[in-house]
């Protein structure tokens, strides 16, 4: 009897891609005048980065993250489609 079990990659590859696919699609709704609302979005993350100077090495720390309405609708999308699968 084979089982069917979920890998926690698999779902994480899901959310990455609905999200990744929502802001693109987020992008180009923002030149249509009645879906401006899809492309709204909130930056938060480092504005400037951490720079850690070791003299033989120099390590810049840096993360953003801009977060839309349509990325969010493409993550929602990606985790009901993992569990139909």
């Amino acid at each position: 009897m084979a089982t069917k079990e979920k890998n926690i990659w698999i779902l994480f590859v899901f959310i990455l891609s609905g999200l990744v696919i929502g802001g693109l699609l987020g992008e180009l709704a923002s030149r249509v005048n009645w879906l401006w609302w899809l492309s709204y979005s909130q930056s938060f993350g480092l504005e400037n980065p951490v720079v850690l100077d070791l003299s033989v090495v120099k390590i810049t720390f840096a993360l953003m993250f801009k977060i839309s309405i349509s990325s969010i609708i493409g993550m929602v999308l990606a985790i009901f489609i993992y569990k139909k699968v």
